[in-house]
């Protein structure tokens, strides 16, 4: 044990003093920041011009429907022709357009819009919108319908799940949630097998290559070398993890604080929305309600729990399987040959995620959920919803047996294709090896 602590010492902090950890580490954060913060800044520094839209409706249906706004301004060009408009357009009198063509039928259904430059999503966006809808309400008229009427019968329903156990007790589930919340977990965990179970095949094959295996291999054991790897690597993928969940947090939270206090334009506003949303008790109770149904609906204490379980034996399952694979080649693409089993249950584990979500209970996300090879990520996509405690022990306990038999194979594979040195390795030579004591 005190061999295998030393190796877990000396693989740890190799990686983690390696520029390329402390630049994935420290970038990781920042990036999944910039997914929140870079549209923000886009849209606070936004120095959009105030456009100006000559409006030529020949049908005239919408003469009066387009109104102004800090972002442009319509303008009525009764009896111009099309042509001088747009003349008007090019000389950088109007920054665009729109025209309307008459129409030999009741309800117009083309335009266009003339411009020098890109038009602005949100502007064709709105006049689009502002068409649509009073094109609608002009057929709702002509049939003899108020659309008043129509806007005032239009419902939201709110659609309640609950989900009862054996005894009868029931629970409100948020299904959008725990989608999210169960993909996110199993991307996660497969993206870290992917990572990390690569870089201890790649640590194997270096150190075969440059022919540093030999002399370790004089003063440990095959085994012990192995599970020195494997252990060691894991931690640093366990440092980056956690790392990365901190740093993110820190960096949320501080450009929070930041919009808060260098845009007070924002923050007041916020400060106004804050005080109707409270002047209204329903609304304000409904909210709080929601938020924390939502809250009381995931069991925080049985996701954490199992993911790390699972995140665990997951990876120490695979990665032992890569060290093995790593000791049989010389070079990365020699190993493609025997990655290809490893990567297919992942894979599988994977595109199965979506059928699961829809499908948590069925038999086929039961039986996802057991086999050890695809148990850590169809598992997670399965927990948010709900799983019976048994099933999760099951799991649990068959992939733990399954990491230690891979764990002997592994080791059988390691300490002979350690040592051999420019063979191509077949299927039939590797089952051989396994028979030997």
């Amino acid at each position: 044990m005190n061999k295998i602590g030393l190796i877990i010492k000396r693989e740890y902090l190799t990686r983690v003093r390696k520029r390329s950890f402390l630049i994935l580490t420290f970038l990781g954060p920042i990036l999944m920041a910039a997914i929140y913060i870079i549209p923000i800044m886009l849209a606070l520094n936004s120095s959009t011009d105030h456009l100006r839209v000559a409006i030529v409706d020949e049908s005239h249906w919408f003469e009066d429907r387009f109104t102004n706004n800090k972002d442009h301004t319509f303008i009525l060009m009764p009896g111009q022709p099309i042509d001088s408009v747009k003349d008007m357009v090019k000389n950088g009198v109007f920054d665009m357009a729109l025209y309307v063509p008459p129409t030999q039928l009741n309800i117009p259904s083309n335009a266009v819009v003339y411009s020098i430059r890109q038009v602005p999503m949100e502007v064709e966006t709105y006049i689009s919108g502002v068409m649509q809808k009073e094109i609608e309400d002009q057929k709702l008229m002509a049939k003899g319908v108020d659309p008043e009427i129509v806007s005032a019968v239009k419902t939201d329903v709110n659609l309640q799940v609950m989900r009862m156990d054996e005894n009868g007790n029931e629970k409100e589930t948020f299904t959008k949630v725990q989608f999210s919340l169960g993909m996110i977990l199993a991307m996660l965990i497969y993206f870290f097998i992917m990572i990390f179970g690569g870089q201890v095949m790649q640590g194997v094959i270096e150190e075969k290559t440059n022919r540093i295996i030999e002399v370790i291999i004089s003063s440990v054991k095959p085994f012990q070398l192995m599970m020195g790897k494997v252990i060691g690597v894991s931690l640093v993928a366990l440092t980056q993890f956690v790392m990365w969940i901190l740093l993110t947090g820190v960096l949320y939270v501080g450009f929070s604080a930041y919009i808060g206090l260098s845009n007070p334009e924002m923050l007041s506003q916020g400060t106004v929305m804050a005080q109707e949303i409270t002047s209204n008790d329903i609304m304000s109770n409904e909210t709080v309600q929601n938020i924390v149904q939502i809250a009381h609906s995931i069991d925080f204490g049985t996701i954490i729990t199992t993911f790390l379980i699972f995140f665990i034996l997951g990876y120490l399952l695979y990665a032992t399987l890569y060290a093995a694979v790593g000791s049989l080649v010389d070079n990365n693409t020699d190993s493609q040959q025997f990655t290809l089993p490893i990567t297919v249950p992942l894979i599988v584990a994977i595109i199965s995620s979506f059928y699961i979500v829809n499908n948590p209970d069925s038999s086929l996300s039961v039986w996802l959920s057991m086999i050890p090879f695809t148990s850590p990520i169809s598992m997670m996509v399965r927990i948010p919803f709900g799983v019976p405690i048994w099933q999760i022990v099951v799991s649990v306990v068959l992939l733990a047996v399954t990491f230690v038999l891979m764990t002997w194979i592994a080791a059988k594979i390691y300490r002979t294709g350690i040592l051999m040195y420019g063979k191509k390795l077949t299927y039939k030579e590797i089952f051989k090896w396994l028979k030997y004591k």
